[in-house]
């Protein structure tokens, strides 16, 4: 099965249709994790293993999103993020695999190892690209880029009430498992918290399943784009129209399950520091996973920090993975014509 919010609330499913674009249910894997001041119960939900295309927790999302774009009869996806946008990419390449155009309008980041890849990968895909900052006047930009092109436009990060579905169903993929004896009830969850879309979804579905497991959201993006409140009302906007779509669905997730988490930020978006770094390094050696210093390898840290901690009541934490694992078809190498890449984003090569 892997339909998990159509099998608790089929109302909500008949409403909500969606891509079966994602292999679902990921896996999860239980750990003994060695550290200095001891061995941990540590378990992994595998979201890395979403598609073998490129997967991710993007993909939950983009289950419901793209299929909302072909229902509207669009023909071509926009979408924004940084210029080594996770979520960005996974928009191209979904949207490519259903025949679909993807313009990504894009702004500088800090510069880390993935970006030529990730450059190289929309430059196979055929992905417009659009240089985008803040200075930019942006009415214009719209204009010329999405005006009479039958474009469906997907926030930053495919964060919205509808974007979050896919991570509602993630909470009760979930509670199915443990339910299933496939893993015991974590006492916490740590997850990334980008622009807050996949958490909100998880807080509420892990509610909807009746589960008490307390959720660490940790931030990995600067304000406005990631916060607490804007968390908070996601949440409260999802549950809502769940509720009108179907009155059956109830929830109200409980505030006190929710830990919002900003000491592990390290600077700001794509910034690293020891414990950073240091969290990729274990996960590689320890629990057999690629991360990336930008998002998991800060959740992770976060995660490691809480285990090492007198505070530490014992029973299992559970990391979730959102870290795309599929290896992309091209190198790093800077093209011999830049084409479609915009000449700001040149630099990136540059390492």
């Amino acid at each position: 099965m892997d339909d998990f919010l159509g099998a608790a609330y089929p109302n909500l499913a008949r409403n909500l249709p969606k891509l079966a674009i994602a292999n679902l249910p990921t896996l999860v894997s239980r750990h003994e994790l060695t550290l200095p001041e001891g061995t941990f119960d540590v378990i992994v939900k595998h979201d890395e293993a979403t598609s073998d295309t490129y997967g991710g927790n993007k993909v939950r999302k983009l289950e419901y999103l793209l299929r909302r774009a072909q229902i509207r009869n669009a023909k071509r996806v926009a979408t924004f993020g940084a210029v080594g946008s996770n979520h960005a990419l996974a928009t191209a390449i979904h949207a490519r695999r259903i025949g679909l155009e993807c313009t990504c309008f894009l702004a500088h980041q800090k510069q880390t190892p993935k970006i030529p890849y990730t450059l190289n990968m929309h430059l196979k895909l055929g992905t417009e690209l659009v240089a985008y900052g803040k200075k930019d006047d942006r009415v214009p930009l719209y204009r010329r880029y999405l005006q009479g092109r039958d474009t469906w436009v997907i926030p930053l990060g495919g964060t919205c009430w509808l974007g979050s579905v896919g991570f509602v169903a993630a909470g009760l993929e979930l509670a199915q498992q443990i339910a299933e004896g496939l893993l015991p009830k974590p006492q916490r969850i740590y997850i990334a918290a980008g622009t807050t879309g996949s958490v909100a979804g998880l807080v509420i579905g892990l509610a909807a399943a009746g589960l008490d497991t307390q959720v660490h959201a940790i931030q990995v993006a600067d304000n406005p784009f990631a916060s607490e409140d804007k968390l908070h009302r996601l949440i409260a906007k999802t549950c809502a129209l769940l509720n009108r779509i179907d009155p059956g669905f109830e929830t109200e997730p409980r505030r006190d399950l929710l830990v919002w988490r900003e000491e592990f930020l390290a600077g700001g978006y794509a910034a690293v520091d020891a414990a950073t770094s240091g969290a990729v390094e274990l996960a590689r050696d320890s629990l057999g996973l690629a991360l990336e210093t930008t998002y998991t390898g800060k959740a992770l840290a976060a995660m490691l920090h809480d285990l090492r901690t007198p505070a530490y009541a014992g029973g299992p934490y559970l990391f979730w993975n959102t870290c795309n694992a599929a290896q992309l078809p091209v190198s790093a190498e800077r093209p011999s014509s830049l084409l479609s890449i915009p000449k700001q984003f040149e630099r990136y090569y540059l390492l």
